[in-house]
């Protein structure tokens, strides 16, 4: 049973109290998160469990397109587009119109409910920018698909445009906490990151922020990032696990494994209660077969398809895998 204490403790249960909190629909402060990981060793199911007990919001799919890739002029320590790097990851311009439109396609065609449109770089060419506005109005007008832009630092003036053209959020992480970034980049300040979602916000976009873990931070450094999210009112949190590139300043890095992967999550989930949790980056090196436990008990939204420049889960897996969790949905929701 979930935090049944020994007898004759008269301490309480840390996990009953976080139970209370989730059953309430409360969010964890930092200060209760960071309490909580000396039990992520030896607690674990039962921290998960707590997870599960929060509703959150409705399961969704989305799905992503690489549409300008390479030479960032950023030297972000894991990122293979950077210049700084030696990577074999492909080098191409801003891919056309029809191009953004076909995955818009195929992506709606397999039941997927939202699309990034990710570009490298610290921020599109006006050109570029004006282009991929142009083929945001034609998606919204010929595809049944949710659009979501990643395409660096903001204006305050291009977020207006972006919603103006039919995106309804806006991507920036902040990848790690603000006490431990300096350790990962050193062409441009945290709070330019901060800037960008304030800005994305304040134009009525929502705005999709969250980080990479594994980069050698701390729990505590990650409980930092928690609460500037939620500070921040993020709506969406992307969960990325590192996958150590070679050529990359973390190639030597070692992937965390499932359980710290779940560990996160569970305190994701229970510091953001009405938020999107979504698994993205590292999900089947990190998770494997465990995804389902994280998408059951703190997820709601997944990644699908290929990431960013390396392949992701097999489609039809992550097809059956939805099914499977629409099913347990179901059931659930008869029970109650």
């Amino acid at each position: 049973m979930i935090g049944r204490a020994k007898q004759g403790n008269t301490m309480p249960d840390p996990i009953l109290k976080i139970c209370d909190a989730a059953l309430a629909g409360r969010a964890l402060s930092a200060v209760e998160a960071l309490e909580l990981t000396p039990l992520l060793s030896s607690r674990l199911p039962a921290l998960m469990a707590a997870a599960g007990l929060i509703a959150g919001p409705e399961r969704f799919t989305c799905g992503i397109i690489n549409a300008k890739s390479g030479r960032c002029t950023e030297d972000c320590a894991f990122c293979a587009q950077s210049r700084y790097h030696k990577t074999n990851t492909p080098v191409y311009p801003l891919v056309t119109r029809e191009a953004l439109l076909g995955r818009a396609r195929e992506l709606a065609g397999r039941g997927v409910t939202r699309m990034g449109i990710v570009t490298s770089g610290a921020g599109p060419s006006r050109e570029d920018f004006a282009r991929i506005c142009a083929a945001a109005r034609q998606i919204r007008q010929e595809v049944d698909i949710e659009l979501c832009a990643s395409l660096g630092a903001l204006s305050p003036d291009k977020a207006q445009q972006l919603k103006e053209a039919g995106f309804s959020s806006y991507h920036h992480n902040l990848e790690t906490a603000r006490s431990f970034y300096p350790s990962i980049c050193g062409t441009h300040d945290y709070q330019v990151r901060c800037d960008t979602v304030l800005r994305a916000r304040e134009a009525g976009l929502r705005v999709c922020s969250g980080g990479l873990f594994g980069l050698g931070e701390s729990w505590a450094q990650r409980i930092e990032l928690a609460q500037t999210l939620q500070e921040m009112q993020v709506d969406s949190i992307p969960v990325n696990f590192l996958m150590p590139i070679p050529g990359t300043g973390t190639e030597s890095a070692k992937p965390l494994d499932a359980a710290e992967g779940l560990g996160i999550l569970a305190l994701l989930r229970l510091m953001h209660p009405e938020r999107d949790i979504v698994i993205c980056g590292g999900r089947a090196s990190t998770l494997g077969a465990w995804d389902r436990l994280g998408l059951l008990s703190c997820a709601n939204g997944m990644m699908v398809g290929d990431y960013l420049t390396e392949k992701g889960s097999p489609f039809e897996r992550d097809l059956a895998l939805t099914r499977d969790l629409a099913a347990l949905d179901r059931g659930t929701h008869a029970a109650g």
